[in-house]
């Protein structure tokens, strides 16, 4: 799971650098996309990306923020128990994926296009946010060949956005995923990593970089908040730290139904019983536009209620 995890995010990744305050500049209308994704309405998202495409063709922001609209839903759909944690494990190859995989490739030949007139750091930015998207589906349906290969033109990618433009905290948020996953691999996966060439990482640093993308990033604040809360969670078993995160990220975000989930369990599994059950029933009652997504949060928001001690 680490290994398949690892290389969904090593899309979006590179070396380590120092922490930075500047972040992708997104119009008002690129903002308002994300916001509605993130606020627990990604059809919305869909529509404003969609205009954004019509107005700017040639850009890859619409295009990469109607994909980003659609992992949400892809990854609401797929979410469920095990262990108990919340996460979505697994998702078979449906129809649709080939749109999401048009779409990433759709804004990563427009970055392109782009950087041939203007070589830019936003624009390698964007085009490594492409191969990101592949690799996350591609995780999901755990791909390996395919996950490792968007990976590494990522991060390629990526490593030249940092040496056009280090101010970069949408990278350094990338950064950080790749140390700490990097830093987290089970034996086999560390001896894989040494045979594909792919650079070294810190757990604590990884951290540190996270919470520079929480507080500075454009495109990455809020995937930075729940991965890391997230990861705290499953593979450190820091509870109150990933509660820390992810509690600001429910509250901001009420009718996310996703982000209710995760902070239930967290407060579940610290043994605070009423507010897990509140966030709980706010997940339940969520009226996400995505039918398969509110059905999915019912589903398991119900099943975690019936497992809190009475």
């Amino acid at each position: 799971m680490k290994l398949r995890v690892f290389f969904c995010l090593a899309a979006s990744v590179l070396l380590a650098t120092p922490a930075q305050a500047g972040g992708l500049a997104l119009s008002p209308q690129a903002q308002q996309a994300l916001d509605h994704i993130y606020r627990g309405d990604p059809d919305a998202g869909i529509a404003a990306a969609r205009d954004i495409e019509r107005a700017q063709p040639q850009s890859p922001v619409g295009f990469l923020l109607e994909g980003e609209a659609e992992w949400w839903k892809f990854y609401c759909a797929a979410c469920e128990i095990k262990w108990g944690q919340f996460d979505a494990w697994h998702r078979a190859k449906e129809p649709e994926d080939e749109g999401y995989f048009a779409l990433a490739d759709k804004a990563i030949d427009l970055a392109r296009a782009q950087m041939a007139t203007s070589d830019t750091a936003d624009m390698h930015v964007y085009a490594g946010l492409g191969y990101a998207l592949k690799a996350r589906l591609y995780s999901l349906r755990d791909e390996k060949r395919a996950i490792a290969h968007a990976g590494v033109a990522g991060r390629a990618e990526f490593m030249r956005a940092l040496e056009l433009d280090p101010d970069m905290a949408d990278a350094t948020a990338g950064v950080g995923l790749y140390n700490y996953y990097i830093d987290t691999l089970s034996a086999i996966a560390r001896m894989l990593r040494f045979f594909m060439g792919l650079p070294g990482g810190n757990k604590q640093e990884g951290i540190r970089q996270m919470r520079v993308g929480i507080e500075h990033g454009a495109w990455m604040s809020v995937d930075s908040s729940f991965y890391l809360a997230r990861n705290l969670r499953t593979y450190d078993e820091h509870y109150q730290d990933a509660l820390a995160v992810a509690e600001p990220l429910a509250t901001r975000n009420p009718h996310n139904p996703v982000f209710q989930l995760l902070a239930g369990n967290l407060n579940a599994e610290l043994g605070y019983t009423g507010k897990a059950a509140d966030y709980f029933r706010a997940a339940q009652n969520s009226q996400a536009a995505d039918s398969a997504c509110a059905s999915r949060a019912r589903e398991v928001a119900s099943s975690f209620l019936a497992s809190l001690p009475h």
